[in-house]
C-alpha cells in the first residue's frame, strides 16, 4: 500500500470517526461562528498616538493567525495561514489534476494552545471559497510546494506543525478565502482568511 493510499485511508477513517463523535457530543456554545479576525498582541492593538483604536475589525489575511475552538473547551489552537502556492506543481510525475482543474496548495501552522494536543487531519477541516461563496474541499495529492501534514497530525500542547494542504479547483476560478476548523471542520468556531 502506497503512503498516499495510507493516508487518504486514514483521513477517511478519522473523518468518519469524528463525524460520528460529533453527532453525539452536545454543544452548548450556540452554534458555529467564523472568525476572520487575526490575533493581535497587546502593543498591535493599543493606537498610535494615544487615539481611539479603529471600530472596523482588521479581517485575517495569509501571515495572520486565529485563535480557534474545538468541541472539548480543552481543544483550542492558534492557526496561522502562511503561504498559498497558486497552480501547484504535483511531486509525483503520475499525479494531475483532472481535465478542466489546478492544484492549489494551502500552508498551514497550527499550534495546539489548549491543555489538550491536537490529533486531526488537517484536510478534513480545510476549505478555500471562491468570490461567490462556492466552496471547495482538499484532494490526497502532494505538491512540490512542500511537505504535506502527517495524518493524523499529533501536536503536543504548546508545540506546532506547519504542513501544506491541497486543493483541486477548475483552472478559471478566482479563489478568494480560505477556513480552517478543529475537529475535522466540525467545531463550533472556523477560521477564515481573505487570500484574494
Amino acid at each position: 500500500m502506497s503512503a498516499t493510499t495510507r493516508r487518504r485511508t486514514a483521513s477517511l477513517l478519522l473523518g468518519a470517526a469524528l463525524i460520528t463523535l460529533t453527532a453525539t457530543a452536545c454543544n452548548s456554545t450556540g452554534g458555529p461562528s467564523v472568525a476572520t479576525e487575526p490575533k493581535q498582541s497587546a502593543a498591535a492593538s493599543a493606537p498610535a498616538g494615544g487615539g481611539k483604536p479603529a471600530d472596523a475589525p482588521k479581517v485575517a489575511q495569509v501571515g495572520d493567525t486565529i485563535p480557534l475552538k474545538g468541541n472539548d473547551p480543552a481543544d483550542t489552537a492558534e492557526v496561522t495561514l502562511v503561504k498559498v502556492v497558486d497552480n501547484a506543481e504535483a511531486d509525483n510525475e503520475y499525479v494531475h489534476p483532472a481535465d478542466g482543474k489546478r492544484f492549489v496548495a494551502v500552508q498551514f501552522r497550527i499550534k495546539a494552545s489548549g491543555k489538550k494536543a491536537y490529533s486531526d487531519a488537517p484536510g478534513n477541516g480545510a476549505k478555500v471559497l471562491d468570490a461567490q461563496g462556492q466552496a471547495f474541499g482538499t484532494t490526497v495529492a502532494d505538491t512540490k510546494a512542500g511537505p504535506s501534514f502527517q495524518v493524523p497530525a499529533n501536536i503536543a500542547p504548546g508545540e506546532s506543525a506547519l504542513g501544506f494542504v491541497t486543493f483541486e479547483v477548475p483552472k478559471d476560478v478566482k479563489l478568494d478565502k480560505a477556513q480552517f476548523g478543529l475537529d475535522s471542520g466540525f467545531a463550533p468556531q472556523t477560521g477564515q482568511w481573505k487570500i484574494g
